[in-house]
């Protein structure tokens, strides 16, 4: 039996599209009242703990989608939980999407790194999606301004952006082919690498691109709502995408999907 967890969030959703019909899957979200699905739903909660082995009861392959939407300390404990259920249930192997290696430099980057160590010493098989970022998130952190102007502060950076369907067919096909990808690492970046300007030229000759700075994103991200822990994750992501340490690329990503990936930028237009 395959679970996958986090299947009312954006990726989550998309791999439990692509599983949708076969008999072997079950989706795993906090509040199953919220998930209209084909398949079956149980109640898999992180942040309680009680309902993770019971959840991962006759559970071959754990495909666990990350629960990054908090601080470090939130996550280590949402994942750490989940892994000591995963073994308490018997759980064969466990499929974890991480973040790529070039995003070390990012801030949300160590309860990957911190996920990917626990699965090492654990008595579980395991395998690591090193996703990179998604060319949506590019497309909302560097939308542009009603008068037509991208100003995020991005520089001359690039980011090898992938598509977040791109990333849910590889998901899903390693979940069914899990044995087969036992203790394999995988770098899911895209094979372009996209800058500000290539996205403003996307979206047409309206639009330019003026880079501002991080300090103006940082003021701008404050005054926007956004929660304290996400205004240095998100300045964090400019500043490493200007710097030049998320432009690398490699195929690992064609190879898994057996074709050529999405464009980024269609992507993020769409």
């Amino acid at each position: 039996m395959i679970l996958v967890t986090g299947a009312t969030g954006a990726l989550g959703s998309l791999i439990a599209e692509r599983l949708s019909g076969r008999g072997d899957t079950v989706l795993g979200t906090r509040d199953p009242r919220r998930l209209e699905a084909s398949l079956p739903v149980r109640r898999v909660d992180f942040d309680d703990p009680g309902t993770l082995v019971e959840g991962f009861a006759g559970v071959d392959v754990l495909l666990l989608v990350s629960a990054g939407y908090g601080e470090d300390d939130t996550v280590i404990a949402r994942h750490g939980a989940a892994v000591d259920a995963a073994e308490k249930a018997g759980v064969g192997q466990v499929v974890y999407t991480s973040l790529t290696a070039a995003g070390d430099h990012l801030p949300y980057a160590l309860p990957h790194r911190w996920t990917e160590r626990r699965l090492r010493e654990s008595a579980l098989r395991w395998t690591v999606l090193r996703n990179g970022l998604y060319a949506e998130l590019l497309a909302a952190i560097a939308a542009p301004s009603e008068d037509g102007r991208i100003t995020a502060p991005l520089g001359e950076g690039r980011l090898a952006a992938v598509a977040r369907a791109d990333l849910a067919d590889v998901a899903a096909r390693v979940a069914v082919e899990a044995p087969a990808h036992a203790g394999r690492v995988y770098e899911l970046v895209g094979e372009r690498a996209v800058g500000g300007a290539d996205l403003a030229r996307a979206h047409g000759p309206h639009v330019t691109y003026e880079p501002g700075t991080l300090a103006g994103a940082r003021a701008g991200i404050a005054a926007s709502g956004a929660e304290a822990f996400q205004v240095p994750m998100l300045v964090g992501t400019y500043s490493a995408i200007a710097a030049g340490f998320l432009s690398h690329t490699t195929g690992d990503l064609r190879r898994l999907l057996g074709r050529a990936p999405r464009s980024p930028l269609t992507a993020a237009l769409a």
